[in-house]
C-alpha cells in the first residue's frame, strides 16, 4: 500500500522550484496549479503555495518556505471530488480522502496522539482550494485521468476480491465440490456476477443455474409422460 501523505521537500531549481519526479520511470508532469492553498486534515489552510500533478502523484509545494510542502501517491487516494457546498467547507475546493496504514501496535493513549506534531501518516483528509474557483473542473479531470492511470494493484493473496465471473469460471469454482454434467455458457466475457471476495455469491448464481436447468429437465419429462399417456389411448 502507498505510504499516505508524506513531506516532500524535494526540488529543483531556482526559487520556489519544482518537484523532482521519476521521469527515468516514466512519470510525467500532467498540471501546474498557482495559489493554492492546502488543508490537512482539520487543520487551517496553508499560505498559497503551487500544486503539481504527475501521473503518479500530488504535490504542493510552498512558494514562501522551501522546507515545506507535501506529496501523497494516488495510490493512496481513495476519493476525490468537488467541493462547492458552504456548509461542507467554506471554499470550493478538491476534497481527497487518502488511505492510511494502521499501526496495530500503537494504543489509543499513546503519547503521539498527544503530541502537538503532525503525524502525516494518520492524515485521512486533504482539501485543495485555488485562489480561482473556476479551476476546479480542470483540477477535477486530471485528478481523474491519473486516477485511472494508477489502478490498485490486486495482490496473490487478493486474488479472492473483486472478480467477475463468467459461466465457465463459475463451473470451475465449484468443480470439487459439485459433480454435475449441467452445461453452462461458453462465452467467456459474458458477465455473470461481482464477487467482491464473496464466493456465496459464486455459489448461488451457479446452484440458480443448475435448478434453471432442472425444472426446465422436469417439463421436458412431464411432456413425454403425457405423450406417453396419450399414445396409450
Amino acid at each position: 500500500m502507498a505510504p499516505g501523505l508524506r513531506q516532500f521537500t524535494e526540488r529543483r531549481g531556482d526559487g520556489a522550484g519544482q518537484p523532482v519526479i521519476d521521469t527515468e520511470n516514466g512519470e510525467e508532469l500532467m498540471l501546474v496549479c498557482r495559489e493554492v492553498s492546502i488543508v490537512i486534515g482539520n487543520g487551517s489552510p496553508e499560505s498559497p503555495g503551487t500544486l503539481y500533478i504527475s501521473t503518479k502523484k500530488v504535490v504542493w509545494l510552498s512558494d514562501v518556505d522551501r522546507t515545506k510542502g507535501y506529496a501523497v501517491d494516488f495510490l493512496s487516494i481513495s476519493l476525490h471530488a468537488v467541493s462547492r457546498d458552504p456548509e461542507a467547507y467554506p471554499s470550493p475546493c478538491i476534497y481527497t480522502q487518502i488511505e492510511t496504514v494502521e499501526d496495530e501496535n500503537e494504543s489509543e493513549g499513546s503519547d503521539s496522539e498527544c503530541s502537538d506534531a503532525l503525524d502525516l501518516s494518520k492524515v485521512t483528509e486533504m482539501r485543495l482550494v485555488p485562489s480561482d474557483p473556476s479551476q476546479l473542473d480542470t483540477l477535477f479531470q486530471v485528478f481523474c485521468e491519473c486516477a485511472e492511470l494508477n489502478p490498485e494493484p490486486v495482490e496473490d493473496n487478493e486474488e479472492e476480491h473483486n472478480w467477475i465471473f463468467s459461466a465457465d469460471q463459475l463451473a470451475d469454482e465449484t468443480a470439487e465440490a459439485e459433480d454435475s454434467e449441467w452445461n453452462f455458457s461458453q462465452n467467456p466475457t459474458s458477465s455473470i456476477g461481482h464477487s467482491n471476495g464473496d464466493h456465496d455469491l459464486a455459489r448461488t448464481v451457479l446452484e440458480l443455474q443448475i435448478n434453471d436447468h432442472r425444472f426446465e429437465d422436469a417439463e421436458e419429462m412431464e411432456h413425454e409422460h403425457e405423450h406417453e399417456s396419450e399414445g396409450r389411448h
